[in-house]
């Protein structure tokens, strides 16, 4: 126990000291004169929770609540067409006008709505339980008298004072008062919130570092002003009056819900905003109702099909009138057979206008077949099924994490099949949080034989498959190294020693990192702010430079000495930190040696390193940069590495003026550090340069390759800072070398001078109006190169992004990144992830998939058409508010170039195929109350009627959906583009459906015509008995069953022994139905009564008529599919071609399958191979 608390003292000494070199104290600012004006009224009473009336700490993601459940579920099953029309239809048929039952109509409804309805409460239900999850975690919460009890998040209210607890999240968003260490310093991850993985540091105020344990809290009372709950993630401002005083609170003491205390044992804040008021939350939208691309455009079908049907009605309703005016001849009706004596109305001569209009509306409901009202609950069942296909997908379990796939909704399953643009988060998504260092360049001299996953790509393509297999796993995290010049000591033997010794030396002391060592192995692990400072120590220490001692002022390091070969410890006091920033790109220490020297260590991007170096310190420079280039190019992350030695005076003359700056209290302080660190970066001495690989998830670049191949965009929407997320699009070949980089920034320095001066409204007109130049210059550029979108690459920063997502430039800015073959949006917030989302949806018209990991994603992922949430290890919130969960980024591409590739077809098949099987059906019923002078005589039974959408036809349609597949999952990857018929939505264009249509009439026609003429005017059995309509109707009942049936067979692609079971069987229980039924009492089967056994059955003419009925309808269809995949096939056509021809292994074929692409790929390893090739053959071409 004494140790530990050793251990612990010395830590949080450790952290001080960096803290300190790298902070200021608090200060008033103009922006805490708002406080109490509108904006700035919230009000919070620390220790006092029951003071404050604010809303509670439950956060939801559900779509719907107990209360809402029944209306809205309701609402949302009755704004489909159909189960409106439906429901009117189901009205009208308990009225004398319905020519069936009632019972008819309204059983098939209520069973349709009920299911859909139960849906929807299971997927809501399992959201419901997440929520109850996050919701009843516990947090230690003040109870008085000094006493802390566990209680649920849900319960916690504004004014609370927590006690968090080391790689816990924070339940609400907190001001900080105290920590574990005495200077209420605390380390916070916010990867969950923007994504970035480096470590922040907080400070409470210096009035509050005393409150160090839980009795301290006993009498505590404060009293915050601060401003109202808004979206802002970077900003806050408050101030709180303690013991007669008034301190300011800035973000420094703001701890956001969604993050996680890291390295810090325990920390102590206030309750400021609860639940909905949080942040995170205030980034959020309310989740949406989504309905995908081919839904909405099946209500278009829908009203198509009851614009048709009122038509039909309307058309028979004239001549009905007409023939029922004209009915009277000689005193006589001469449609008897239609029992004008029994009708009152219906069909009076004396009123044909009311006779029509109540034929008008008995047509409507018996027209009412045209349209399957099966086809909803079809689909929903459908959906289910595909959807747990989805989730028992063996290859997107990820066995490591016990994490399978996760549909949590079906509503979507065929919008994963027409994505046109997926817009992902960085960290967590891309990346695994973890850097590696694999190469470095020293002297001029290139060390480290890694490869990245591009370098492999390119070695497989130039046929050097075996050498780039697979890069080996590194034994030490972070330490991918591996070149025997320089390891295990053998660097001293290299012509510049004395440099790589530098160089490593500035890589073991030029950072921020905390050694700890384990007490019982010995062993030493680094706690970095960033993964990149993590990998450069361990690269240090693996390379003989070990790091391992951290004090308040010096820093020791065990290496090794070149004169005595043996390993030295020294010392190195340090003296100053001049922290990393996004606008300065470096970080530097100045330190004193153990011979007195003063040495500025500095390492930093080489847009602002190289420009520092001194006349004399550009001895390598051209091997450098020659190096970095190649480093980029291979997609890895680089740094460059310089130092000088100070003299004493110029040295005092720095510390002097920084204390100054840092002390200074003025709105321009940072750029008066700025400006002090300026003057001593100079005048370097170059060393060399870092290469680390930004770890992507496995699979990451194969899996851009294939979506961009598939014909996919992919926009990288991240909070981390632009240098970053270059890096990671040259990793993941979102970017080349060759590409031209269009970059929208407000970090100028005119712009910066610009901010400094000037009113907020004559800045904010400035900087939009340079942000339109840009984007206008930009526009300009792409015009220019005749429409090459694969040589342009657009990147803007977040403040960029807030001027160019305003509505007088938004589709301009549109305009630019669609013309670009990649876009990446750096320092973006939650709102503008969610905005930009929004804009590509509505902008390009194509289906948009957003996908992350992290609450900062929230947004995005529920604006999106479908959200993919990362079910990785930072939360939860992004998959509880996402439609579908993989557990791995690199799971996308066999999500939607299989499972979205074959819900497309399928659902797109099926629903073509249920507008066909119902006009076959609906339009036998006109044709024959057509030929019975439109009675509304319905040509079949009534159980006939209200069976075959249920019973005869249903089954096999579902299966179609279910099982369906036009090419293996082996060929849907091999060939990515067959994706591209979904992105053209080819297999559900209006062409395509009204051909279907077409198809259902023309059938409909010749099954009603041959049968009325084969069976008419002749003797139908031995007896000499014509057909009635008894017969008339089973014989043409039967046909229709055999010609949709066999259409099944000729739609589906790929049999499997359930469709043949199916198909065959709703043939064999249509004639047991004919026996069953036909054989009950005359009372139940009415007019079907023994149809079958005595009078179909045993009749040759029954068996021939419908042979030939069959043969006859299923020609057309039959010779048209015959030409199509002969001369005109489309891409599966194809495939399917070359697999059956077995040349699908044939390099010339596979061109040409790629060739036949309207969208070639612009970016990925393919395309990036390519560009290679082309720039060899342009090196290789002889000069003029």
């Amino acid at each position: 126990m004494a140790g530990g608390e050793r251990k612990r003292k010395r830590r949080k000494l450790q952290l001080s000291k960096i803290f300190t070199l790298l902070s200021a104290k608090a200060c008033f600012k103009p922006a805490h004169s708002q406080i109490g004006r509108s904006g700035f009224s919230r009000v919070v009473y620390c220790n006092q929770p029951e003071s404050a009336d604010y809303c509670d700490n439950y956060v939801r993601t559900t779509k719907y609540t107990p209360a809402s459940f029944l209306p809205k579920s309701l609402f949302e099953q009755f704004r489909r067409v159909a189960n409106f029309y439906f429901l009117v239809v189901g009205i009208l048929s308990f009225t004398p006008l319905a020519p069936y039952t009632a019972v008819s109509a309204i059983v098939p409804l209520t069973f349709v709505i009920l299911a859909t309805m139960v849906k929807e409460g299971v997927e809501d239900w399992r959201r419901k339980q997440q929520d109850i999850e996050v919701n009843s975690r516990k947090v230690g919460v003040h109870q008085g008298n000094g006493d802390f009890d566990f209680k649920e998040w849900k319960t916690l209210r504004v004014g609370d004072i927590l006690k968090v607890e080391k790689n816990d999240f924070f339940p609400a968003d907190l001001v900080l008062l105290s920590s574990s260490y005495e200077d209420a310093v605390c380390y916070v991850e916010t990867m969950n919130l923007d994504g970035e993985t480096n470590l922040k540091l907080k400070q409470g105020l210096e009035v509050t570092m005393p409150l160090r344990e839980e009795a301290d809290f006993k009498d505590f009372e404060a009293f915050i002003k601060c401003e109202d709950p808004n979206a802002n993630l970077y900003s806050f401002v408050g101030t709180m009056e303690l013991k007669g005083a008034k301190y300011p609170l800035s973000p420094q003491q703001l701890l956001l819900r969604g993050s996680k205390l890291r390295n810090t044992d325990y920390i102590y804040g206030a309750v400021i905003f609860t639940g909905p008021d949080t942040k995170v939350v205030q980034n959020s939208t309310e989740p949406p109702s989504k309905r995908s691309m081919i839904e909405r455009k099946m209500d278009k079908i829908i009203y198509l099909m009851f614009l048709m049907v009122v038509s039909l009605a309307f058309f028979g309703a004239i001549l009905f009138g007409i023939a029922t005016r004209e009915d009277y001849q000689n005193g006589i009706m001469t449609r008897w057979y239609l029992k004008p004596d029994d009708s009152t109305i219906f069909f009076d001569p004396q009123r044909a206008l009311m006779a029509a209009v109540c034929h008008f509306l008995s047509a409507l409901m018996l027209n009412s077949y045209f349209i399957p009202i099966s086809l909803y609950v079809s689909i929903e069942i459908v959906k289910v099924l595909q959807s747990i296909f989805i989730n028992k997908d063996i290859h997107m379990y990820y066995e490591e994490a016990d994490k399978p796939a996760l549909a949590r909704t079906s509503n979507l399953n065929e919008e994963l099949g027409q994505v046109g643009t997926v817009l992902s988060d960085k960290t967590g998504t891309l990346t695994c949080n973890s850097m590696e260092f694999i190469k470095c360049s020293i002297a001029g001299t290139a060390y480290g034989r890694g490869v990245t996953e591009v370098e492999m790509a390119v070695g497989r393509s130039n046929g050097n498959g075996n050498e780039y297999d697979v890069a080996a796993e590194p034994a030490v995290k972070g330490f991918n190294f591996r070149d025997e010049r320089i390891m295990n000591g053998n660097w001293v033997r290299e012509a510049h020693a004395d440099v790589i010794q530098k160089f490593f030396r500035l890589l073991a002391v030029c950072h921020t990192v905390i050694p700890e060592v384990n007490e019982d192995t010995g062993k030493i692990s680094y706690e970095a702010e960033s993964p990149d400072e993590a990998a450069f120590v361990i690269a240090a220490r693996e390379l003989g430079f070990e790091f391992f001692i951290r004090t308040q002022t010096t820093i020791s390091v065990r290496e090794l000495d070149v004169v005595t070969g043996g390993r030295v410890e020294r010392m190195y006091k340090v003296l100053n930190v001049l922290e990393f920033s996004s606008s300065r790109k470096r970080m530097s220490v100045i330190v004193r040696d153990e011979d007195g020297k003063l040495l500025l260590l500095c390492k930093g991007a080489d847009s602002v390193m190289f420009e520092r170096l001194s006349g004399n310190g550009r001895e390598y420079e051209v091997e450098t940069r020659d190096h970095v280039n190649e480093y980029a190019d291979a997609g890895l992350r680089t740094l460059i590495l310089a130092y000088r030695e100070l003299d004493e005076k110029e040295y005092e003359v720095f510390t002097e003026r920084i204390s100054e700056a840092k002390s200074s209290v003025s709105a321009d302080r940072e750029a008066l550090i700025d400006e002090v660190t300026e003057k001593i970066e100079k005048d370097l001495v170059l060393l060399g340069a870092t290469a680390v690989e930004d770890k992507l998830q496995n699979g990451v670049p194969g899996c851009i390759d294939k979506l961009a191949q598939a014909g996919i965009k992919i926009w990288v929407l991240t909070g981390d800072k632009m240098e970053t997320a270059i890096n990671i699009g040259f990793a993941c070949s979102l970017l080349r070398r060759d590409m031209k980089q269009i970059i929208i920034n407000l970090e100028t320095p005119e712009i910066q001078q610009l901010e400094k001066s000037g009113e907020k409204d004559v800045i904010a007109d400035a900087l939009k109006e340079n942000v339109l130049r840009q984007i206008t210059n930009g526009k300009v550029q792409l015009k220019a190169s005749g429409g090459k979108a694969e040589a342009f690459a657009l990147i803007i920063d977040g403040k960029s992004l807030a001027y160019a997502l305003e509505d007088d430039m938004k589709y301009i800015f549109l305009e630019l990144a669609t013309g670009c073959a990649s876009v990446i949006c750096c320092r973006s917030s939650p709102k503008q992830k969610a905005l930009v989302t929004r804009l590509v949806k509505t902008g390009s018209g194509q289906t948009t998939l957003a996908i992350g990991d992290g609450a900062n994603d929230v947004g995005m992922l529920q604006e999106a058409d479908i959200g993919v949430g990362i079910s990785g290890v930072e939360g939860m919130q992004a998959v509880m508010s996402s439609d579908i969960a993989i557990a791995q980024f690199r799971y996308l591409e066999r999500l939607l170039l299989v499972h979205g590739h074959w819900c497309y077809r399928r659902i797109s098949k099926m629903i073509c195929y249920f507008f066909y099987k119902n006009i076959t059906f609906g339009f036998t019923l006109f044709l024959y109350e057509a030929y019975t002078s439109f009675s509304t005589t319905p040509a079949y039974n009534d159980w006939y009627l209200s069976l075959y959408s249920v019973l005869f036809s249903s089954l096999p349609v579902i299966c179609l959906g279910i099982f369906d597949q036009d090419v293996s999952a082996l060929f849907c990857l091999k060939f990515p583009v067959l994706y591209q018929e979904g992105v053209q939505n080819l297999l559900f264009s209006w062409r395509r459906i009204l051909s279907w249509m077409f198809h259902g009439f023309c059938s409909a026609i010749i099954i009603f015509f041959l049968c009325k003429t084969s069976l008419e005017s002749q003797a139908f059995n031995h007896e000499g008995k014509p057909a009635g309509r008894d017969i008339f109707g089973g014989t043409m009942y039967t046909c229709v069953v055999w010609v949709v049936s066999l259409q099944m067979v000729l739609t589906i692609s790929y049999f499997t022994v359930v469709q043949h079971l199916v198909v065959w069987g709703s043939v064999v229980v249509w004639y047991l139905f004919l026996m069953v039924y036909g054989s009950l009492p005359p009372r139940v089967s009415t007019d079907a009564h023994m149809v079958f056994l005595e009078a179909l059955a045993p009749s040759p003419a029954y068996w021939i008529t419908t042979l030939f009925v069959v043969m006859s309808t299923m020609m057309p269809y039959f010779i048209f599919s015959a030409v199509q995949m002969q001369f005109f096939p489309m891409s599966h056509g194809t495939i399917k071609l070359l697999k059956y021809e077995d040349q699908c292994n044939d390099p010339v074929e596979l061109e040409l399958v790629r060739q036949a692409s309207v969208r070639p790929a612009l970016v990925g390893f393919t395309a990036r191979i390519e560009a290679i090739k082309r720039s060899v053959m342009r090196s290789h071409q002889p000069g003029p």
